[in-house]
């Protein structure tokens, strides 16, 4: 099981970061847990992140000027409603300077995932942010799993079969995916 989970990181790490990333100040890196921290809500109130415990977390940090980020928005959503979606949570962080060009966008897109606002970079640093999309997965524990830079179809087969293996699902991630 330990080798499965090493062979995931590494791919994540070799494969989706390309060349290695300079650490972002007071990073959580990957197989630590991440610190309590204060989420202001953005569509909706403010939470813990020790109130996503219990359950696997897919975490996507964006900004609404970041083109690759809003690419994606769409297969997030819809991954969250998938019936894969039942089994993890899927959140996430706008590192917008200003809290209403991240509203303006999820008001357009009609975002119903729970999305939050980064203040004085705080979750920028702690997740390793120092490239846009970032998504982090985190497991029940608050354990970060793997981090991916770069926008993908998160609704897509080999995402959904990565998203299963890391967080080691009982029952495999099923998905309707356009061939």
């Amino acid at each position: 099981m330990r080798i499965k989970l090493l062979l995931l990181v590494i791919y994540f790490g070799f494969a989706l970061f390309g060349s290695a990333c300079a650490k972002t100040p007071g990073e959580v890196e990957v197989g630590s847990v991440l610190r309590e921290v204060t989420l202001r809500g953005l569509n909706g109130p403010n939470s813990k992140l020790s109130n996503f415990r219990g359950r696997p977390l897919i975490i996507n940090v964006w900004a609404s000027w970041c083109g690759p980020c809003i690419a994606e928005m769409g297969s997030l959503e819809r991954l969250a409603w998938s019936e894969a979606g039942q089994q993890f949570m899927i959140i996430g962080i706008s590192t917008d300077d200003y809290p209403d060009a991240a509203k303006g966008f999820l008001r357009k897109s009609s975002a119903t995932l729970n999305h939050y606002i980064d203040r004085q970079l705080e979750l920028e640093n702690m997740l390793g942010a120092s490239r846009l999309p970032l998504t982090v997965l985190v497991d029940a524990n608050g354990r970060v799993l793997a981090k991916v830079v770069g926008a993908r179809e998160w609704d897509s087969a080999q995402s959904v079969q990565l998203i299963s293996q890391a967080f080691r699902l009982i029952k495999p991630a099923t998905l309707h995916v356009k061939k």
